[in-house]
Formats: structure tokens, sequence, C-alpha cells
């Protein structure tokens, strides 16, 4: 049973994810605080970055003491070392705020995996620009808001719902399923390294409307998906997670559609996935994610 709380007599199970300059002694340390803490490491996964010169950590870790205790032993290390770093609950489900429009394959994905317990999630509130997808959430019993977003103004409305829908429940995570707007600059600078996206990914690539008949057009011979940190530069965030699935001249346009919707929601689950388990941690432009 995984602890989400400290409890008397029982064993807490930790995640802690750090990362700082890499130098000698880090894991030594580490390891150090966490035996003086009554801990015993369950999974342990590290990287050196050799471009950045970043070292960076990621340990589950069973311990009787409590969480105070914990970070205390913890605390002389990470001062040492001038760590950034994060300690949680292994298996506690992240609060997460999704925004949708009208394509409803990401958000059942969310909505299925979350429910039948293999995405450590919990979504207390879907927004929407469009009231399209209100029965697909009722159907899971997640509360649905919709608010069209027309002009400037309505824009600024609706992100300003966003911001405080987080703080209102406490959002740890924003997801853009499909959600087919592009946020302000200010409204991505709030939410840096919080907020995952999902686009289509064709090669050669393809914009505008209609992507998967310019696709169809040219013959493509591979589509996807990439799953990303949302950033003011639009669709180039740091990638989290992509995938490509080969296609011939045999399929149609609604052939590739069904087909790129599969990626697409294959592909933002398993990179919301990695982040409510604490395994994606940034290092510069680039992710290092610790499957």
């Amino acid at each position: 049973m995984t602890a989400t709380s400290d409890t008397p007599g029982q064993a807490n199970h930790w995640v802690l994810t750090f990362s700082c300059a890499d130098q000698p002694g880090i894991v030594h340390a580490v390891s150090g605080a966490i035996v003086s803490a009554r801990g015993n490491i369950t999974e342990s996964q590290q990287f050196a970055s050799l471009d950045t010169g970043r070292f960076f950590m990621r340990l589950q870790v069973e311990s009787g003491a409590s969480r105070e205790e914990f970070e205390s032993a913890l605390a002389p290390v990470v001062e040492r070392f001038g760590m950034s770093h994060n300690v949680d609950y292994v298996g506690r489900p992240l609060r997460t705020l999704v925004l949708a429009s009208t394509a409803a394959h990401c958000l059942n994905d969310l909505l299925f995996r979350q429910r039948a317990g293999q995405l450590p999630i919990e979504i207390p509130l879907v927004l929407s620009n469009h009231g399209t997808l209100r029965d697909l959430a009722g159907f899971y019993g997640v509360p649905f808001e919709s608010q069209a977003v027309t002009d400037a103004e309505s824009k600024a409305a609706f992100e300003a719902r966003v911001l405080a829908a987080v703080e209102e429940h406490d959002i740890e995570l924003v997801v853009l399923a499909r959600y087919m707007q592009i946020l302000s600059p200010e409204l991505c600078e709030k939410l840096a390294g919080r907020a995952i996206n999902i686009h289509h990914s064709f090669l050669p690539g393809f914009k505008g409307a209609n992507p998967y008949r310019q696709a169809h057009a040219r013959g493509v011979k591979l589509i996807g998906a990439t799953a990303h940190f949302v950033t003011s530069d639009l669709d180039e965030g740091p990638i989290i997670e992509q995938n490509v699935v080969r296609v011939d001249h045999s399929q149609t346009v609604q052939q590739l559609v069904a087909i790129g919707q599969d990626e697409e929601s294959r592909t933002l689950t398993q990179a919301v996935k990695w982040f409510a388990e604490d395994r994606v941690l940034l290092d510069g432009a680039r992710t290092i994610i610790f499957r």
C-alpha cells in the first residue's frame, strides 16, 4: 500500500529528485543522508549532462521517518551542493487541470486511464472554449466549464479563469488536451514547467488547415505526435515524449486522422504519467526522463 501521509509505525515511500552542478561526492552524500533517515532505496537513477554540467538524480525510498525528519536529514546535503530538489509520496495523484476544445480523443484517454487507476492524477475540472465535450466529462463524473473564446477580450477572460482554477483547486499540472488556442506569453510564463501540450508530427511537416489531408496528398509515410512543455514559442517547448507510426498509400484521410489521434492520445498520456511520477527533469531546453 502506497503511503500518502505520515503514518505511525508504517514506512513512508518517498520519491526524491535532485539537480545540481555535477561534482564528486553527490551520490555518496545523498545515500548517507537516506541511511541516517532510516531509509531503504527501492529505485535509483542518475544522469550527468556533459552539455550543461548538471547532475540529475531520482530515487524512491522507504523510510519510517516522518516527512519532517526525512527533509531534515537531506537539508545539509541540499545546502552543500546547492541542489534544486523535491520530496513527495510515491503514487500521490497530481492535481491536474485539463484544457480542451472539440476533439475528444486526448481528453477521453486521460479521463479513462485516470479512472482505471493507470494514471496518477486527479482531475477536479475540465475547462473548454466549446461546450462539445461536456457530456464526455460528465460520463466520467468530472466537472466541466465552457467559455467561448472569440476575440482578445474573451481570450483574456478565459485565461483569467484558468489562473483562478489553478489557485482554487491547488493545480500542479495543466494539460492542453488538443486545446486549440494559443496561450498568451503571460500565461505561458505563469505556467512554466507545469503545462504540457500535444501536437501532431508529420514528416515532412504540415501546418494550417487540414494537415491530414495535406499529408495524404503528399503521400506521407510517417506520422506521429509530440508532447512538450508549453512555452511562448509555439510547439517548441522542451520535448517530453514522441511517437511515430508508419503509414502508406492505402490509407484514406479518415484513416490517417484515426491513426494520428491514437498517437496523440498515447503520447500525451505517457508524458503526463512520467510528469506525475516525478520522472521529468528540465535540463535547459531539453528534458531528462527517468523511465
